[in-house]
């Protein structure tokens, strides 16, 4: 059944190589093979391909997510790699923190934040 079934992760690039780089040393994921189409890593059990899209326009939300234990720590060492994360006019700013975590309603936790093409992740900490 899909529900015990690993996702597969897909996402567009312009440019191969300056996604590898980012994905692996920047979020520190497993290269496993470049099949051509696409630049393949691992996510814990979850596999993301990284499809070379030619131009594209990056979607206007959230594509991909990892969803983690600490996200003040994830933040913080994002940051210290270079990522900036991003502060969304529409949030209320006493919901988001110094480090652009925003908290909701229901006390989950969100940041997110770019790929070098544009496209829209995020890391989010759940609580219940």
């Amino acid at each position: 059944m899909l529900s015990t079934s690993p996702i597969i992760g897909f996402v567009p690039t312009r440019d191969g190589e300056r996604a590898r780089a980012f994905y692996v040393e920047t979020l520190g994921l497993t290269f496993v093979t470049d099949d051509g189409f696409a630049l393949v890593f691992r996510s814990g059990s979850n596999m993301i391909r990284i499809a070379r899209s030619g131009d594209f326009t990056p979607a206007p939300h959230t594509i991909l997510g990892w969803e983690v234990a600490d996200i003040v720590a994830e933040v913080t060492a994002l940051n210290a790699k270079g990522v900036l994360f991003a502060r969304y006019a529409f949030l209320p700013p006493d919901q988001v923190d110094a480090l652009g975590i925003w908290s909701s309603p229901t006390a989950d936790r969100v940041a997110w934040f770019q790929d070098p093409d544009g496209n829209t992740l995020s890391l989010s900490q759940h609580h219940g």
